[in-house]
This record gives C-alpha cells, structure tokens and sequence, in this order.
C-alpha cells in the first residue's frame, strides 16, 4: 500500500495542493495528515482526493468544530489525538501531532503498530525504533525545505519529496 504522508501546512491551501499532485501522480492509496492543518479549507483539499484521507488535530489547529463539519463533509477521517490508518492483515499505521511527546513515546513503546507518523518538529525523520519505524514528513509551512512523504508498506521504503517554493 502506498500512503501519502503530510504534516504542518498551517493552512498553506495552495502548498497542499501541490501536495496532492505529487500523491496522485504517486499513485497513493491513503493520505495521512499528521496535524496543524490549519483551514478548513485545507481539509477540504485532503478529502478531494480519490485515496482515503486521514488526519490528526495539531495543537495549531483553531476553530476545531468547524474543523470536524468540514473534515467529515469532505470524508476525512479525523482524529483529536491519534488516527490510525489500517494497512490490511489487522495491522495499522499510527498517526499523531507529536507535540504531545507522551503519547508519541506510548505509540511508539507499545509496538502495536510497524508505522508512528508524526510531525510538530517542521523536520524530516525516518528512524527505526525497535520494530517501529517512526515518520516524519517534514512541513509545508515556514520551513527552509517543504516536504512530503511517501510509505509504500509492500517493498517498506519511504521516499522524501520536496515540494517547489
């Protein structure tokens, strides 16, 4: 399965949809939004894609009620602390903001899940942890370097993108 990783747009609608582009032409079956969406309007770009969106609140993230409506008219499913994005064979990825460091580590220590996504940091992370693998996309806001990423679970390789300023 090929999922699309994305973090901390900060309402960044247009550097999202550039975001979606890469996905597409990557062929991505899920979309996974690790927090600090900030607009709804950029949830509404999450849901626009053919593959299944998910995402998690960040503590950027205002105005959370419409947030949730917009989220759920768009079809994303949307989580306040962590969301999970089933991988088959009754396994998941596990997405959280991160800036909850407790409940990063508690995902990442209960082994329950190959995936941690996270964000918060505005910085790329691909690190093995035991038998987790813990993802960080990098961001679209006011980072040096935007970036995505992209998991494929079958051949277990992640690929960085960066996306144009």
């Amino acid at each position: 399965m090929k999922i699309g990783i994305v973090s901390d747009t900060h309402g960044r609608a247009n550097r999202l949809r550039e975001a979606m582009d890469a996905f597409r032409q990557r062929h991505v079956e899920a979309i996974v939004h690790c927090g600090d969406i900030g607009s709804h309007d950029c949830a509404k770009i999450l849901g626009s894609s053919t593959a299944k969106a998910y995402a998690v609140a960040g503590n950027m993230d205002r105005n959370t009620a419409r947030l949730a409506r917009e989220a759920k008219a768009a079809g994303v499913t949307l989580s306040w602390e962590v969301v999970e994005v089933p991988l088959g064979n009754g396994r998941a990825l596990a997405a959280t903001h991160g800036h909850d460091g407790k409940i990063l580590s508690e995902l990442v220590r209960c082994g329950q899940f190959p995936y941690v996504c996270h964000g918060h940091t505005h910085e790329s992370r691909d690190e093995q942890i035991g038998p987790v693998r813990v993802i960080n996309p990098g961001a679209l806001h006011n980072s040096a370097v935007h970036t995505i990423a992209v998991l494929d679970t079958q051949t277990d390789t992640l690929e960085s993108i960066e996306l144009k300023r």
